[in-house]
């Protein structure tokens, strides 16, 4: 007796287990990272707002709350590019004005303040001499240069500069000093052996060892020179965030201050976002030590 042979049963086919590519993942794993980095301090922001509006509505209280804040600066907020003439302008116009002092007093101090920084961390002689002047000098508050720009420029555009220019330098320079001179001995020794000098040395050895350094120093000055504009406009007038900002106090306008002061910290954060980008891209992502 044979036994009739058994068919055998259709399975399923397999199916290919290959890895998920990124267009097939899930929409929430991809905003996963951004949502991480958007969402606390999103949810700091709201619960300090929160406790201001708790804090400045009592009877008591002296500032505005956010409500109030909205409510006087409406038109402030939602139209900062309105110009009327004269001094009547959108925060747009102000900060512009700022911003254009800014970059004219930071990117002398920047050329002026890596040039003396290797001069002064390549020569003994120079960081002898001039290191004691420079310590001594960074010391001097912004703003105490300022009568003394005023006397010497008689104008309030290039006194504003200047204060910016002597405020960021310093940092500029201690931190481009202290780059070259921590140039590794390794460096110089290729240097000597495919006799590099002059130039040379400093565009392919010094510079992209120091750099790092460098933009830190970048970093610290654009910094300074945001605060000191601030400072120095209150004082020359004109057209600027700095004399908006007095020019609300002497009006009693809290609200405008208030929203002007949000403002100055967003524009003071892009600018060091980007001098630290700068440097992200300058040095491919090496750090000083």
């Amino acid at each position: 007796m044979t036994m009739l042979a058994r068919k055998p049963a259709a399975t399923a086919p397999a199916t290919l287990s290959a890895p998920a590519s990124f267009a097939a993942l899930p929409r929430v794993s991809r905003l996963r990272p951004i949502l991480a980095q958007v969402i606390p301090p999103l949810l700091v922001v709201v619960a300090l707002a929160a406790l201001w509006q708790f804090a400045a509505s009592g009877p008591n209280a002296t500032l505005p709350p956010p409500t109030k804040v909205w409510a006087d600066a409406r038109e402030l907020i939602t139209d900062p590019f309105f110009d009327n003439g004269g001094l009547d302008k959108g925060l747009f116009w102000h900060l512009l004005a700022s911003l254009q002092r800014v970059a004219l007093g930071f990117a002398l101090a920047a050329v002026a303040g890596i040039f003396l920084g290797l001069l002064v961390g390549t020569s003994d002689f120079a960081m002898r001499g001039l290191d004691p002047i420079f310590q001594v000098l960074r010391t001097v508050p912004p703003l105490a240069w300022l009568p003394l720009a005023l006397a010497a420029f008689r104008e309030a555009q290039p006194s504003a500069i200047f204060v910016i220019f002597i405020t960021s330098i310093w940092p500029i320079i201690i931190n481009t000093a202290v780059g070259v001179r921590n140039v590794p001995q390794d460096y110089r020794n290729v240097a000597a052996v495919i006799r590099l000098r002059g130039p040379a040395f400093f565009w392919k050895i010094v510079l992209p060892a120091a750099a790092p350094y460098i933009f830190t120093g970048l970093k610290i000055g654009i910094g300074l020179s945001w605060l000191a504009i601030i400072a120095a406009e209150m004082l020359i007038g004109g057209v600027g965030i700095g004399f908006f900002i007095w020019d609300a106090w002497n009006s009693s306008n809290l609200s405008d201050i208030i929203v002007a002061l949000t403002y100055v910290g967003l524009v003071g954060f892009a600018l060091d976002r980007i001098v630290a980008l700068a440097g992200r891209v300058a040095t491919r992502g090496t750090s000083a030590s």
